[in-house]
């Protein structure tokens, strides 16, 4: 299992929306709960390498996975291989924010927060970890079902793949969401050649526009 030794507090007020530096009252908050919310959490992930190859029909993926649309297309281009992964803190992460939000919606509000920094630290750890053992000469950046024009829907074949459920607890529900809800999956090209450098993040989001994120300068999910 791995561990966090800490979640990144500037990371958790921006989510909060903060632009810039916190006030002392968002810094007490953060100090106070940061270590609460660190001890409960599981964090965990589970990846798999595949070779893919390029049809009519999508990116196919050698262990049963086709992701559609020009996006992940365009991102894959030049990769004779993937990782595929999955991430998640674990259900505490749901059960401590359902818990703070029944006395105050701000500490609900810190704590869903902190959990967001947090998963996303697994992530980039997740990723280190992977590539100290699965070499690459070069790589991309982390793309999500739900991004661009690969269909949300793609989750449910994506963690059968990964065999998420029995491996991490992390399913989906019948609207493709998942299940605890701090919890990410994703894909990584790998291949031996240089690679085209390809639109991040916010670029290909389709929810730019109405993204608090997007207006303050952009997220860091997906930009590695």
């Amino acid at each position: 299992m791995m561990k966090l030794d800490t979640i990144s507090k500037d990371e958790a007020s921006r989510y909060m929306g903060v632009k810039g530096t916190p006030d002392d009252n968002i810094k007490a908050i953060l100090d106070r709960l940061e270590p609460v919310v660190r001890a409960q959490l599981r964090p965990a992930y589970v990846y798999r390498e595949t070779n893919i190859s390029f049809t009519d029909e999508g990116v196919k993926a050698d262990i049963g996975l086709l992701l559609t649309g020009n996006d992940i297309r365009r991102h894959l281009s030049g990769c004779k291989k993937a990782i595929l992964f999955a991430a998640t803190v674990s259900a505490a992460a749901d059960k401590l924010i359902r818990q703070a939000a029944v006395t105050d919606m701000a500490e609900a509000l810190a704590v869903d927060c902190l959990c967001s920094a947090a998963i996303e630290q697994v992530c980039s750890k997740a990723e280190e970890e992977i590539f100290s053992v699965s070499k690459a000469a070069y790589r991309t950046w982390r793309f999500s079902p739900g991004y661009g024009d690969l269909p949300i829907s793609t989750q449910r074949d994506f963690l059968l793949a990964l065999n998420a459920q029995r491996r991490i607890g992390l399913t989906v529900t019948e609207s493709s969401l998942l299940i605890p809800s701090k919890s990410v999956t994703a894909i990584i090209g790998i291949s031996d050649t240089p690679l085209a450098e390809s639109k991040h993040g916010c670029e290909v989001c389709r929810m730019r526009e109405n993204c608090a994120f997007s207006h303050s300068g952009g997220c860091k999910r997906n930009v590695n």
